[in-house]
């Protein structure tokens, strides 16, 4: 039953990308090009082969491809998914104005028609006044239906496109232009480097000690196909600048194995701070084998808190794996790393997934620091994240424990943001012990 519910869940998915290719085809190219043309054949033929690359981007991995081949595979056909969003939806909204320009044109021509039109019989012409019972000649103009008038060329103007041509590549141009430039606005945003986000936590238990601790949480840096070496550099860069008391990487650090990314995660060892640098494991890293991450991260000089704990002068630091290691035995167990603590102190969870904040108030967690969400990442997508998580991004509250969700450093699929930028947040500790 499994598995005919996720085939025919497949199946669902690829008919509605295949409608949705459909309607792109038809506004940007069947309705603006000739038959025949150049153009309309490039268009089609675009219309089968990007869509063609997203699924390889998407499967490449998972089927085992060659890296170079991922690479090659990742760019067009993850951009292309961004593009297809942002393309359909503005092409919804020009549904909205296509009828509006339609008729403002439309009113426009009957305004200048008199100018082409003749009133008065030509220069030479004899005018006859109709005899008594025989009923005028009919006009060529009155004999024209009004609804071709609408797609034929202006007056005087016989080689310019009908109405409903213009229209069709006004308003085809207008959804090009802003869907491909919202897909490359947010592109700059994921390879310029996450933003330093900067937010107070006051801790009821901390101690005086411990006040102005501070910690840099980054999560979800997805190193892969298309964010690699360089992009790891400036997140480390970033977070050494801050000068942080520690670093708290949570999660998601990878798609794909040590033998692929292992160059590219080399940049971590570089990470510096007064405490260390932690880390526990995302979804993500049972998809890459978590295990070599584990002991990858461990060589370069991270910590790994797999359902763990370690005093950090006022505080208690913990880590749980995350969820999805249950597949493989390895789930989070709040029992091992948070049972036998002394819960006078205050303590800071380190774990991927908020969905796991009720567990964190069941042991007395006084602070959760999560990812995931990537708070959406393309909107609107924003909204399906807090539908799918008790906090889509940001500071929230769940009875004596705080949750803290990062949108996180990198990209998953489409190195694409919108409407959720990137970041690494310095998290401050306050005492409110006087």
């Amino acid at each position: 039953m499994a598995v005919a519910g996720l085939a025919l869940a497949v199946l669902a998915v690829l008919a509605l990308l295949a409608g949705v290719h459909r309607y792109l085809w038809r506004r940007f190219v069947g309705d603006t090009t000739a038959r025949g043309s150049a153009l309309r054949r490039a268009g089609t033929v675009a219309a089968y082969v990007l869509p063609l690359l997203s699924v390889g981007a998407l499967v490449a991995g998972r089927a085992g491809a060659p890296f170079w081949l991922q690479r090659v595979l990742a760019w067009p056909g993850y951009l292309w998914l961004a593009a297809v969003l942002y393309l359909t939806l503005a092409l919804l909204v020009g549904e909205a104005v296509r009828p509006l320009l339609r008729r403002a044109l439309a009113v426009r021509a009957d305004r200048t028609k008199g100018a082409y039109a003749d009133p008065m019989p030509t220069e030479g012409a004899a005018f006859t006044s109709p005899s008594p019972g025989v009923n005028p000649p009919e006009t060529t103009a009155s004999a024209a239906p009004a609804t071709l008038l609408a797609d034929v060329p202006a007056p005087g103007r016989p080689n310019a496109p009908t109405r409903r041509l213009f229209v069709a590549r006004a308003v085809g141009g207008a959804a090009a232009v802003a869907g491909l430039g919202t897909v490359g606005y947010g592109t700059y945003g994921v390879l310029r480097g996450p933003r330093v986000k900067r937010i107070t936590v006051p801790l009821a238990k901390l101690p005086r000690s411990a006040h102005g601790f501070r910690i840099a949480v980054v999560s979800d840096i997805h190193l892969g196909p298309i964010l690699g070496r360089a992009h790891t550099q400036r997140i480390v860069d970033t977070i050494n600048r801050t000068q942080p008391d520690l670093v708290a990487v949570v999660g998601d650090l990878v798609d794909g194995t040590v033998a692929d990314l292992g160059p590219a995660a080399e940049p971590l060892a570089r990470l510096r701070s007064r405490q260390g640098s932690f880390f526990v494991t995302g979804n993500h890293e049972y998809y890459s084998g978590a295990a070599e991450w584990v002991d990858h991260v461990r060589e370069l000089g991270l910590h790994p808190l797999e359902n763990a704990r370690v005093e950090i002068g006022g505080f208690d630091l913990a880590g749980v794996n995350d969820v999805a290691g249950e597949s493989e035995g390895q789930g989070p167990d709040f029992a091992r790393a948070l049972g036998d603590r002394d819960r006078t102190r205050a303590a800071v969870l380190l774990a991927h997934q908020p969905v796991v904040i009720h567990d964190a108030v069941a042991h007395g967690v006084d602070l959760q620091l999560s990812g995931h969400t990537h708070g959406g990442q393309l909107w609107p997508g924003n909204y399906l994240a807090d539908l799918a998580n008790p906090t889509g991004a940001g500071l929230d509250r769940y009875g004596d424990t705080q949750l803290y969700v990062s949108r996180g450093a990198g990209a998953w699929g489409p190195p694409v943001r919108v409407g959720a930028p990137s970041d690494i947040t310095v998290v401050e500790l306050a005492s409110l012990r006087a």
